[in-house]
């Protein structure tokens, strides 16, 4: 993907991760600097009319029943952008930067904000030249929108704030200079046309997903190999089963889970001695978790990709009608769609995290692992090989289990009670995150372990999908002989499911 044009439609997870993550360049489609020019004119009749109107000529929030002269509208747009960045905590990514300025120019390019062309023009250039505002992560109760992330991004629209360019963390205004861009002056409405929306959570919680999807279908290919190193059965993913139980997701799921085992040849080798009629649940339910997590994902991206093309300002304006154009106030900016979404999604990653954990166990614990060495050690006793990585995957998975509480059942009042309920889906996209970075590590465990469980069944291979999933797992890591410390590759097969080095199994 090459150009990704913006018309203020729906954006795809993947057009927002090719611009975020891959820096594919942007550009505006005219008919959209078309819809934002009429609903700009419609703004300037407003004004010229003298009519009073939320957010162009009044205070904002509690204040809105305040009057603001006209010659002091374009200082109130420049106030609110200085008042409302008080965001905490870390920057968020560069990355996730992009994506918020990708979304917020899209949202700007429906026509709905009433903003100049200028505008929606400064932040596609901001993209294009890589100048990426430093947006601190925390500070956003997802109901006006995201008030205070949005406030730090338009800051360096006006020329101040910070922004990394180039490497470099440097004052918003010298960003600006180095990449060859002038500031903006906000005209009337036109900051609060950039602080009213939910950029900062879809940003964040939109590449969050995409990887959560990454890793979901990856949980296939490591529940696989730990089949074929368990000497377990695939009798349970037959067709038939799934096909009488009819959920798209655990369809897929068992089809995927067949052709990956498919012509084993440890499984030839037990099939007419084995005295086990059904494995462990973490074995033979793959399908029904897997799948369930997979249908759940897929109707959160749903919910994300129609946020990207929404129009989320407040108020909207509709420059065209019966009543010759209109300026309507509503709630768009309320994230209640992404909060749930969001918390939905965090739940069944953590299972997906739980169900891999407990596959890890059964590959390392000499009871229950189907007559592999204890702990996949070449030498037990002398050497504990991976025992402490069940202990990480746990200990991920409880961090997990705190952090899938719910954040959108967490509603507090806010702005002396106007906004009297709210969404908290800013922290509903935070943690997952963070859950999504613990699952990765989750899976990239299980594939570390059933690795080595594979090598203890030579010379029997597995299937030939297997078997090839086997020598990507060893082309980051080594098998394993005496202890090594196993924090690196942990991190290194994290990093190599979340860069995609195992996509070629996807499906």
């Amino acid at each position: 993907m090459d150009l990704v044009t913006l018309d203020g439609q729906a954006l795809s997870l993947a057009e927002i991760e090719a611009v975020a993550l891959a820096g594919c360049r942007v550009t505006m489609a005219s008919a959209a600097l078309s819809r934002v020019a009429k609903s700009r004119a419609l703004i300037e009749a407003i004004l010229a009319a003298g009519q009073t109107v939320y957010g162009v000529n009044t205070g904002f929030g509690k204040l809105s029943d305040v009057r603001i002269a006209d010659d002091k509208l374009a200082q109130l747009q420049t106030n609110l952008v200085r008042s409302h960045a008080g965001g905490v905590g870390q920057p968020l990514s560069e990355a996730e930067s992009r994506a918020m300025l990708l979304l917020r120019a899209n949202v700007l390019a429906k026509g709905f904000s009433g903003c100049r062309t200028e505008l929606v023009e400064l932040l596609v250039a901001l993209l294009n030249a890589g100048v990426h505002p430093v947006i601190p992560e925390k500070g956003s109760v997802g109901a006006s929108g995201d008030l205070a992330p949005l406030a730090h991004l338009a800051l360096v629209a006006i020329g101040e704030g910070e922004a990394f360019y180039q490497g470099q963390r440097l004052a918003g205004g010298v960003a600006l200079r180095r990449a060859g861009l002038r500031p903006i002056v906000l005209a009337a409405k036109e900051g609060l046309a950039l602080l009213n929306g939910t950029q900062a959570m879809t940003a964040v919680g939109g590449l969050a997903v995409a990887r959560a999807r990454r890793v979901a279908r990856l949980a296939n290919l490591a529940g696989a190999m730990s089949l074929e190193a368990l000497m377990g059965t695939p009798a349970a993913f037959d067709a038939r089963i799934h096909l009488a139980r009819p959920h798209a997701g655990q369809i897929a799921s068992g089809e995927h889970l067949m052709r990956l085992m498919a012509d084993s040849e440890i499984r030839e080798a037990h099939r007419e001695h084995d005295s086990r009629v059904q494995d462990a649940y973490c074995l033979r339910c793959m399908p029904q978790v897997h799948g369930a997590v997979r249908d759940a994902l897929e109707h959160v991206r749903g919910v994300l990709e129609t946020e990207a093309g929404s129009a989320t300002d407040n108020p909207l304006v509709f420059p065209e009608g019966e009543d010759g154009g209109a300026v309507i106030s509503g709630g768009n900016f309320h994230g209640a769609p992404l909060a749930y979404a969001f918390d939905y999604a965090a739940i069944v990653l953590t299972d997906l995290a739980s169900i891999t954990e407990r596959r890890i166990d059964r590959l390392l614990n000499p009871d229950i692992n189907e007559g592999l060495p204890a702990f996949l050690s070449p030498d037990p006793g002398l050497s504990s090989g991976f025992m402490i990585a069940q202990i990480v995957a746990a200990a991920l998975i409880n961090e997990c289990q705190v952090l899938a509480h719910p954040a959108s059942t967490g509603s507090i009042p806010t702005d002396g009670g106007k906004e009297d309920h709210v969404s908290m889906g800013m922290t509903g996209a935070l943690k997952l995150r963070q859950i999504v970075e613990h699952a990765e590590r989750v899976v990239g465990i299980e594939l570390m372990c059933a690795a080595q469980g594979l090598e203890f069944r030579r010379p029997l291979k597995a299937s030939r999908e297997v078997e090839r999933a086997h020598a990507a797992v060893r082309r980051v890591v080594p098998r394993m002989g005496e202890d090594r410390v196993l924090a690196p590759d942990i991190e290194a097969l994290a990093g190599a499911v979340r860069s995609g080095v195992f996509d070629e199994w996807l499906e």
